[in-house]
């Protein structure tokens, strides 16, 4: 074991037996079958949203488009008017401002409720943790925020709520619990005060777990769409990415059922083919957030899971 640690150390190369071997292929094997398995699913999307709607309904979904059933109906339906573009630059600006706020209240809640010296932090802690088990239910949540907060028709009502979470808190709590409280103890004899403690000491070590939760943070803003169906009514011209997305699903299945599908062929409206093209268009762009947070977010995950 040590001669092996040793080669390890001095950059040699250290044959493998039969039996490692074996389980390694047999490992790169089942991971890759995993991954095919993944892909598949999002291949068949990719390839349902260019095949054409009476296809889709005759026959199902496929893989590539049949040749003479490639077109771009559903995309043109969900593109037309360049409302999208509106939704997109709004989501994102959400997402973005939405991240950063998220994390920066998340991370101090975080930095304080494992502070031994933060009074009641042990009943605060348990009343955050007891939201998460309990709630008032929809009816007082949608009076608070129209009624008490006046929010209604407005976007802090979809952006507020997601800011913070009592799962995302208590995970904060236990990735602050890996750094050792002699660090916060040396920047006070230094003289340094809670705040630049917190940002010079503690924040540089948080980079796994702002990864990982600035990642929930994130997904949770670039996939809301229940907030924006309680809040945001006919009066908002321009709504978030996915409220947008469903709006138009419903239009095309709307139009498809109307009165007045019995006198106007809709046979080739593209219906199915649309909710393909619109999961298309929602997941392509965060997809790209993964690959800059990867190496963060597994290390982010592991650290927080063995702490207590």
């Amino acid at each position: 074991m040590a001669k092996n640690s040793n080669n390890y150390e001095q950059g040699t190369k250290v044959k493998l037996g039969v039996s490692d071997m074996i389980i390694r292929g047999f490992g790169y094997i089942l991971i890759t079958f995993y991954a095919v398995c993944c892909v598949i699913p999002f291949v068949i999307i990719l390839g349902t949203s260019f095949t054409s709607e009476s296809y889709v309904t005759s026959k199902g979904v496929t893989l590539i488009p049949p040749a003479g059933e490639f077109t771009l109906s559903a995309y043109q339906m969900v593109l037309e008017g360049g409302r999208i573009w509106q939704s997109y630059i709004l989501t994102i600006t959400m997402t973005l401002v939405g991240t950063f706020l998220g994390l920066m209240f998340i991370s101090m809640a975080g930095y304080a409720l494992q502070r031994r010296d933060f009074p009641f932090r042990n009943a605060i802690s348990f009343y955050i943790y007891f939201t998460s088990l309990f709630s008032a239910g929809l009816a007082p949540y949608y009076l608070t925020m129209t009624q008490r907060y006046h929010l209604r028709d407005s976007y802090l009502a979809v952006l507020i709520p997601l800011l913070m979470s009592p799962w995302l808190v208590i995970l904060m709590k236990n990735f602050v619990k890996a750094i050792p409280h002699e660090i916060s103890e040396s920047g006070k004899i230094d003289g340094a005060g809670d705040m630049r403690i917190f940002v010079s000491l503690i924040l540089p070590m948080l980079k796994p777990a702002l990864a990982t939760i600035g990642l929930f943070l994130a997904l949770g803003y670039w996939n809301e769409w229940y907030q924006s169906s309680l809040f945001l009514t006919s009066r908002v011209d321009i709504k978030p990415l996915q409220y947008y997305l469903y709006e138009v699903v419903n239009k095309a299945d709307a139009l498809r059922n109307s009165v007045a599908s019995q006198y106007v062929s809709v046979g080739n409206l593209p219906t199915e083919t649309v909710k393909m093209a619109n999961a298309m268009l929602a997941t392509g762009p965060i997809i790209l957030l993964y690959p800059f947070v990867q190496k963060y977010f597994i290390s982010g995950l592991t650290v927080g899971a063995v702490k207590g």
